[in-house]
């Protein structure tokens, strides 16, 4: 044995390190890999699930945006029908109340005729009456000064 070299003891040594790697690799590194394979399959699965759940939740977004942009084209197109019949309905309201104020003021107006003339129907009575005194008054030889002052006294307690 040159250089004490004992090649029993070297290869012993070397089976022992290949049972060591071996016993290792069986017993620890192909459980943590396959535990490190499953961890990163289920976190890919979750990813793909994340990624599937966010797509179909900006298809439902898409597709609510649509529906309330049709709901905002509908409630716009209501109000302008709605506001359209107010305004029919209020023009029309408008003209009963000027046909209906039309009549009143040609009622009032055919009243005021009717009274003016009952009035001046009035007035010429007593002119008639207060002309027949004062004619009485001039044939019956009143002075003619008191028939004159007779006339302007009942001419003012006619206007009080």
């Amino acid at each position: 044995m040159p250089l004490n070299i004992d090649w029993q003891q070297i290869l012993l040594h070397a089976l022992n390190f290949v049972i060591l790697f071996a016993g290792l690799y069986f017993l620890l590194y192909r459980p943590v890999k396959a535990f490190m394979k499953k961890r990163r399959e289920h976190y890919e699965s979750m990813d793909a699930a994340a990624a599937d759940k966010t797509k179909r939740a900006e298809e439902l977004k898409a597709s609510y945006e649509e529906k309330l942009a049709a709901a905002d084209e509908e409630i716009a197109e209501k109000s302008r029908r709605a506001k359209a019949e107010a305004d029919e309905a209020a023009a029309q309201i408008r003209q009963a109340a000027e046909a209906q104020a039309q009549a009143i003021v040609e009622e009032a107006r055919a009243s005021a005729a009717r009274e003016k003339e009952r009035m001046e129907r009035g007035a010429r009575g007593e002119i008639a009456a207060i002309v027949t005194q004062a004619t009485e008054k001039i044939v019956l030889h009143d002075s003619a000064s008191e028939a004159y002052d007779a006339f302007l006294n009942a001419a003012e307690k006619d206007d009080e």
